[in-house]
Parts: C-alpha cells; sequence; structure tokens
C-alpha cells in the first residue's frame, strides 16, 4: 500500500508541470468563418496546436460570437481574451498611427501596401506594445472599392445619399463628398442595404462575396483606394507566460500565416471581382469625373494624417516613399 501511495505521488509530481504547462487562448474575430481571413487565422491556431503537440491550444471564435468587432481589441488589452483579431484602422481615433493603411490612394496595390506595412510596422509594434499587446501577423483584404445601390458616375451622385462608415477614414470620406455616414459593421451590412439605412460603401471584393452583397447592391467601381489590415495579436502577459519553445512556435506560425494570408488576399481578388460579375454586378472603373474627384480627396487626407500624426507620421510616410 505504501509503494502504491508513493508511486501515485510520483506519477502526480511529474504530471502537474505538464498539466501547468498546457494553455488554452480564446481568439475572438468579428468576421464570418468563410472569410479567407478567418480561415488563415484558424489555420494559424491549428498550426500552433501542432507545432507545440497540443500544449497550446486556440479555438477561433468567428462571426463576432464571442466579442463585437469593436470590443475585440479591449478584450485583449484587458485580458479578457488571450488573443483576438481586428481591423487596425478602427482605431485610427485611438491614434493616428492605427490608420496609416487607410490613407485613401497612399498605397493602392499590394507591392506599395506591402512596403507602407514595413515602414510603419516598427511603430506599430511599439504602440501595441505600450497597450500590453503583442502583434502576432497582419493581413491586408484586397482593395477598398465603391459598391452602390445606384449609379455613381458624378461627385454630385453621392450627395445626400447614405454612406456606410466602419472607421474613421470612411466617415471623414463620406462627409467629404457631402454623404451621410453611418456606421455599420460588416456582418449587419446586408441588413442595413435591404432596409435601405446605406446605400454606397467602400469595401472589398472579398467582403462583396462573403457577404452577398451582390444581393443588395448593383454597381462596383473598381477604386483600389487602400488595403485596409487586419491584425491579430496577443495578450503580452498571456505570451509571457509560455514556455520559450511554445514562445517560437507561436511567432513561426504567425509568419507563416502573414505570407500565407498575403498570397490568399491577392490571389482572391481577381477572382472574387468576377464573381462579382457574374452575380449580377456591373463591375467597371470610375467614370474620370469620379476618380479625380476622390483622388483629390485623397490628397486633403493623406495632408490631415500627417498634420495628425506629427513627426512620427511624417517619418513613416517619408520612409514610404523612399522604398
Amino acid at each position: 500500500m505504501k509503494k502504491l501511495s508513493m508511486t501515485l505521488a510520483c506519477a502526480a509530481t511529474l504530471a502537474a508541470p505538464l498539466a501547468h504547462a498546457q494553455a488554452t487562448w480564446d481568439l475572438p474575430t468579428g468576421y464570418a468563418t468563410n472569410t479567407f481571413q478567418t480561415e488563415n487565422v484558424q489555420q494559424f491556431a491549428d498550426d500552433v496546436a501542432k507545432a507545440t503537440g497540443g500544449k497550446l491550444k486556440i479555438t477561433v471564435h468567428a462571426g463576432a460570437s464571442l466579442y463585437k468587432m469593436p470590443e475585440i481589441k479591449r478584450a485583449v488589452q484587458t485580458g479578457q481574451t488571450q488573443a483576438g483579431e481586428f481591423i487596425l484602422s478602427a482605431y485610427a481615433n485611438e491614434n493616428p498611427l492605427f490608420g496609416i493603411d487607410s490613407i485613401p490612394f497612399l498605397a493602392t496595390g499590394y507591392d506599395a501596401a506591402q512596403k507602407l506595412y514595413t515602414a510603419a510596422r516598427p511603430a506599430t509594434e511599439k504602440l501595441l506594445a505600450e497597450q500590453g499587446m503583442k502583434l502576432l501577423f497582419s493581413v491586408p483584404w484586397p482593395g477598398q472599392s465603391l459598391y452602390s445601390v445606384k449609379p455613381i458616375t458624378t461627385m454630385e451622385d453621392f450627395k445626400g445619399t447614405k454612406m456606410r462608415a466602419y472607421n474613421p477614414a470612411t466617415t471623414k470620406i463620406a462627409q467629404l463628398v457631402k454623404a451621410q455616414p453611418v456606421t455599420i459593421q460588416l456582418a449587419e451590412l446586408g441588413q442595413a442595404l435591404a432596409t435601405g439605412a446605406a446605400e454606397n460603401f467602400l469595401t472589398s471584393s472579398a467582403s462583396g462575396m462573403d457577404s452577398k452583397l451582390y444581393e443588395q447592391t448593383k454597381y462596383f467601381y473598381v477604386v483600389n483606394a487602400w488595403l485596409p489590415r487586419n491584425a491579430t495579436v496577443v495578450n503580452k502577459k498571456a505570451f509571457d507566460a509560455l514556455d520559450k519553445a511554445t514562445q517560437d512556435a507561436v511567432v513561426a506560425a504567425g509568419k507563416a500565416a502573414e505570407a500565407r494570408g498575403w498570397a490568399a488576399s491577392s490571389n482572391k481578388d481577381a477572382t472574387y471581382i468576377k464573381d462579382l460579375a457574374k452575380n449580377g454586378m456591373t463591375t467597371a472603373p470610375p467614370s474620370e469625373t469620379v476618380r479625380l474627384g476622390l483622388n483629390k480627396i485623397g490628397e486633403t487626407m493623406i495632408e490631415d494624417w500627417i498634420k495628425a500624426a506629427g513627426a512620427d507620421g511624417k517619418a513613416i510616410i517619408d520612409a514610404y516613399k523612399k522604398m
């Protein structure tokens, strides 16, 4: 009996470090399961589980099922959830740096967006670290283009319409084109269009297909205003609590997710635009009048952003333009 007790005690001693080493994380995102962004985040979680032999298990909560999109960043900061994914530009009012990827017509393609990300990443990582978070990876949506219920052939066609906004930049654009900005999250956009609460908006070809926005809108104008990025972050204390090998596995999986996500975004964009047309949308470049009008708005917003961001912001823009 004494020998059995000693055996059990030894087993318990050996099991204790293993149990302590195992961890589970929640990772909420505001996007639906079928979006390429969420699929990429899920692959990241699967890669971490495989690389750590199940020592770290990450549960992805898609479609704003755990936290709504505007709540996710705060939930990670405060430790309510260990990790999360959100669109960076939604927090541009908090700090202009979060909105650098959403300055209209600054970076209008994947190569340019990658250069801008490279220029801004050190400052972004520093800002997130000051808020108790670590950036794991960041992936852009395809270029933001113009959807509309009715044709938009002149700048006057925007006047008085209800334009969906999801961050300070889109709110500003709506104001500058003399539309009425209405804040609507992507998950609620289809219903808003169906009820007339929104009439036009800027979003990606991916969102148009994933959310079936072609069911309520008929016109898609390829303006590629900017490529906004989602960020997947982890609470710094949660990350620091991991052993070194698990930390390395998380970082490596994050790097792989970033490379995979950028490639997926680029590859899917052209396909999505073709699919929007197949589903009955008129897809075309904007008229010259609209293109020039939007470019003028872009120049104004670049200047405004630099003024708001100060010397640090100007340094990032200068570095980007030299690349």
